[in-house]
């Protein structure tokens, strides 16, 4: 009685101190200070990500409405918590209590219902390191017990890990697995980095306040204050959003005591508790394939798992663990060969080798083809050798007629076909000719580009190679466009010898009967009139006459020759 009696006098001094100081600083209300992101978010967003479903909720579990007490009976309730952590009592952590046993009760609601399951492996982390064990309800502040949040800053997790301090305690983050988002090793790593904290300031609330904005703004505030290493003394040279956190860290510890005396009933999910289980997995594995193999929800296995981001465990770069309810871990363990085979195609579609595409040589495996074949060797299985050739599973027993996966040393397996080159129809082929000497000439054949053409599958096509096609049609890469016409063969025939041409037939004014009438005509009549024509005129007149004659018929036989 007597120690309780002083611990109350000693907070009953310490409130009225911070009171005190409250009145004398204007900046102490809720307006100055930043609520914690897990205080301001709606509950739909929370239950969404939390996957809990209203349905089955006992939503209507609130046996009234919020009772508010006087500030001593705050007071001596935190004075009467197994805390290690002094959680001192004024108007700032009056507020948070408020605001969670009003306006944030059914948020409670819902946070003692995933307390049960979060809570006992946090203080299993905490005791295993010697740790006061109240600190389990820090993540109910920095994400509400939200293993998929992300602050607008990038703090990600249950613990609100950034990207680097994740990093430097050993959390993996990656494209495909943020551990950060992993109950299991982020509650570790969280534990590591509050111990560290406590070896630098021996203060659990300097602990706090530097989770939450970084050991660096933490000491900056004690160095302003003039070295002081109290929280409350450093209350003002804090940043807004830390300033509140403490507060928010106090008001958390009372209300997940207490939800009761404020009219607070948890949320139940009907059904029994699932016992789970853990399973190592060591190959590429998508969580869909589970769910369909296993008959379990996957909106069940991304709660269970929500480290893995895109619901693929890429257990072919490094072993993953992938939690399970124990009465699925049997089914999964006899099954495994099923679940990884499960429509692999779909839920991996990446190809581990395109050297085919690049160099002008992939063929499609539809349809008829040259069949491809290997020996079985020792130490092979059938999911091996598809893997190695690129194909499934699926199609390496249907191409074999195999039942099961069991098959001998020896046995010669289709693992592939290729495309046989077909050949053109008429209207792909357009020949020309062209001369290449007197006794042979060379026939191009033409093809029309069409859609989904690459210069190696008109290669591949036509059994030529593709700088071959290249240098023929005088390509520098690769690009073709819809539309363009390729020289894609080059055959040489013999010429057929014809009779030489007599020299008058390429004489057209000759051959020309129209040009030989015209001539002829004119002249006759030329002739006749120099006959009537005096046998005494002059003969410089007859001279004009000719050689008017001759002018004439020059441009008489140029007409006709053009014509």
């Amino acid at each position: 009685m007597i120690l309780f009696a002083a611990c109350c006098v000693w907070m009953s001094n310490a409130l009225t101190a911070q009171e005190t100081i409250v009145r004398e600083n204007d900046s102490i209300t809720d307006s100055a200070i930043v609520y914690p992101e897990s205080m301001t978010g709606q509950l739909s967003d929370l239950l969404r990500t939390w996957q809990i479903d209203l349905s089955q909720s006992d939503e209507e579990c609130n046996r009234g409405a919020n009772m508010l007490f006087p500030d001593s009976v705050y007071l001596r309730r935190l004075c009467r918590l197994p805390a290690e952590m002094e959680l001192s009592f004024n108007s700032v952590v009056k507020k948070y209590i408020e605001m969670y046993a009003a306006r944030r009760r059914e948020q409670v609601s819902y946070m003692l219902a995933l307390g049960e399951y979060y809570f006992p492996m946090f203080e299993q982390a905490l005791d295993r390191e010697g740790l006061p064990l109240e600190l389990k309800y820090l993540p109910v502040i920095e994400s509400a017990l939200n293993p998929v949040a992300v602050s607008r800053v990038g703090a990600t997790g249950l613990w609100q890990f950034m990207l680097r301090t994740g990093k430097g305690y050993g959390l993996e983050v990656n494209s495909l697995v943020d551990e950060r988002r992993d109950p299991y090793k982020a509650t570790e790593a969280a534990v590591r980095y509050l111990k560290d904290l406590h070896a630098i300031y021996d203060d659990w609330n300097l602990v706090i306040a530097a989770y939450n904005c970084g050991p660096g703004s933490v000491n900056k505030a004690i160095a302003r204050s003039g070295g002081k290493r109290d929280y409350w003394e450093i209350y003002h040279y804090l940043p807004r959003e830390t300033r509140g956190y403490v507060p928010a860290f106090i008001a958390a510890n009372y209300i997940m005591h207490h939800y009761a005396d404020h009219h607070i009933c948890p949320a139940h999910i009907h059904g029994p508790v699932t016992a789970l289980d853990t399973v190592q997995v060591n190959e590429r594995l998508h969580l869909g394939q589970v769910s369909a193999v296993l008959d379990v929800p996957v909106e069940e296995l991304r709660r269970l798992n929500p480290q893995f981001r895109k619901d693929v465990i890429p257990g072919n770069f490094r072993p993953y663990m992938l939690v399970l309810p124990s009465e699925k871990m049997y089914a999964f363990v006899d099954r495994n060969e099923e679940i990884m085979h499960y429509n692999r195609s779909l839920y991996h579609p990446q190809r581990s080798d395109t050297d085919a595409y690049v160099n002008g040589a992939y063929a499609s495996y539809a349809g008829n083809g040259e069949k491809i074949y290997y020996r079985v060797k020792s130490g092979d299985n059938l999911s091996s050798i598809a893997r190695r050739n690129g194909i499934t599973l699926t199609q390496l027993k249907s191409w074999n007629g195999l039942k099961s996966s069991k098959i001998g040393i020896g046995k010669l397996l289709v693992v592939g076909k290729k495309a046989v080159v077909a050949s053109p129809s008429e209207e792909e082929i357009l020949m020309a000719q062209n001369s290449t000497g007197n006794d042979a000439e060379t026939i191009n054949q033409y093809y029309r580009v069409r859609k989904g053409d690459t210069l190696g599958k008109i290669a591949q096509r036509n059994g030529v190679g593709v700088s071959q096609l290249q240098a023929w049609n005088g390509l520098k890469t690769n690009r073709i466009g819809i539309g363009d016409r390729l020289i894609v063969r080059k055959k040489e025939v013999p010429c057929s010898k014809e009779e030489e041409p007599s020299a008058k037939e390429y004489k057209r004014a000759d051959v020309s009967p129209s040009g030989s009438e015209i001539i002829s005509s004119y002249l006759e009549e030329q002739m006749e009139r120099v006959n009537r024509q005096q046998s005494g005129a002059e003969a410089g007149n007859v001279s004009d006459e000719e050689a008017a004659v001759g002018s004439n018929t020059q441009d008489s036989e140029k007409t006709a020759i053009a014509e």
